[in-house]
């Protein structure tokens, strides 16, 4: 049987638990690699980011005039949706419809920080809804296949929702939190495997899940990277890519100005993905995002491996609470919580074991590269 040798980055945090990584001879990774040749070089936050956001958000501010809103905002209540919320509202004089998608597991602190966020800059809010029957079948199927990536049933249906209305009513600009600053190192795909892949999630809802998904929102990966930005000129804008955005003063300034809570650790403003990423991941595939989090830090000059490698000592769940966390996730989902731990001993599956569009994406990913439109990437 082959033996596989642990090794870190000598670099940032990621190691084998990343079954692709590759070093180079001095032990770097391929994150940092990719980082360094295939982002840093084209990422400017200084006044050349400054004046390229500008002429966008001048653009948007021209074709906006007159409507009730000239871009739409997805709101998560973590800590880069609310700091572009202040941002786009504050600083660019924008005008988004913030756009919330409630899947059942919001935590308290999540809704104090939209409702804080939302009322003291002055903007509308629009929370959809996701239907708790449907969602809740459709987690459960995804417990029953064995996949590490649990978390697509919430991940869809955020945006899947937010494109579904954005098309219908014709909005032209959505903006999002997603940035290098926090997240140029990206999961691999063993770890997460594309949220957007709907084969994937219809052939595992149709093994193992019971109920129809009726007004579940579904999207899929050509609907939303080809038909709507090139057919109906919807363009998904990251601001937080142009300007300088450094996580810890951005949290005290929302905290200073809005009374913002902060969370353990980023994602966790939804009670599910913490029970997901600190404790069901890491236990039962050994694949610990916080690697990909502290190396995306490092990578950026926010924090020194020797203070992520001491974070990573300690386990990413609290001992004393998980067992609290996990009889919630069980009772919330109608089941024990022997049927639970049920699904955490049984058989880890992967990705490859259900229909998917991977070749799709691969092929896709190779074309953003090659025009320059996209940087990195899962592997």
């Amino acid at each position: 049987m082959h033996r596989v040798i642990y090794q870190i980055c000598t670099n940032c945090v990621m190691d084998t638990t990343d079954s692709k990584i590759i070093f180079d001879e001095k032990g770097v990774c391929d994150h940092c690699n990719t980082y360094y040749k295939a982002i840093l070089p084209h990422w400017h936050t200084d006044e050349r980011g400054e004046k390229a956001l500008w002429k966008t958000i001048d653009k948007i501010k021209k074709e906006g005039k007159g409507k009730d809103f000239d871009c739409i905002m997805g709101m998560s209540g973590g800590i880069d949706s609310s700091y572009l919320t202040y941002i786009v509202k504050e600083k660019y004089g924008l005008r988004p419809l913030v756009f919330h998608v409630d899947a059942g597991w919001n935590s308290q602190i999540a809704v104090n920080n939209i409702e804080r966020m939302v009322d003291k800059l002055g903007l509308d809010l629009y929370t959809h809804v996701v239907n708790w029957e449907e969602m809740k079948d459709l987690q459960l199927a995804y417990f029953k296949s064995g996949v590490p990536h649990i978390d697509v049933p919430q991940d869809h249906a955020f945006f899947a929702a937010m494109y579904e209305f954005a098309s219908k009513y014709k909005i032209k600009y959505i903006l999002t939190g997603g940035n290098y600053s926090t997240e140029c190192v990206r999961n691999p795909i063993e770890w997460m495997y594309y949220q957007s892949d709907s084969i994937q999630l219809k052939d595992i809802h149709k093994k193992f899940g019971q109920k129809p998904l009726g007004s579940y929102k579904v999207t899929n990966i050509l609907w939303h990277k080809v038909y709507l930005p090139y057919i109906k000129g919807i363009k998904i804008i990251r601001p937080l890519d142009f300007v300088p955005y450094i996580k810890e003063e951005a949290m005290q300034l929302l905290i200073d100005k809005f009374g913002w809570q902060k969370y353990p650790q980023k994602h966790f403003e939804s009670r599910f993905t913490k029970f997901y990423e600190s404790y069901w991941l890491t236990k039962k595939f050994g694949f610990d995002t916080r690697k990909v989090q502290y190396s995306s830090l490092i990578l950026t000059g926010q924090m020194t491996r020797a203070e992520a490698l001491e974070k990573l000592s300690k386990p990413a769940y609290d001992n004393e609470t998980i067992a609290q966390d996990f009889e919630y996730i069980a009772t919330k989902l109608g089941i024990t919580v022997d049927e639970l731990q049920s699904y955490m001993d049984a058989p880890n599956k992967t990705y490859k074991d259900y229909k998917s569009q991977e070749s799709i994406y691969q092929i896709g990913a190779k074309v953003m590269r090659a025009f320059g439109l996209e940087k990195g990437g899962k592997r």
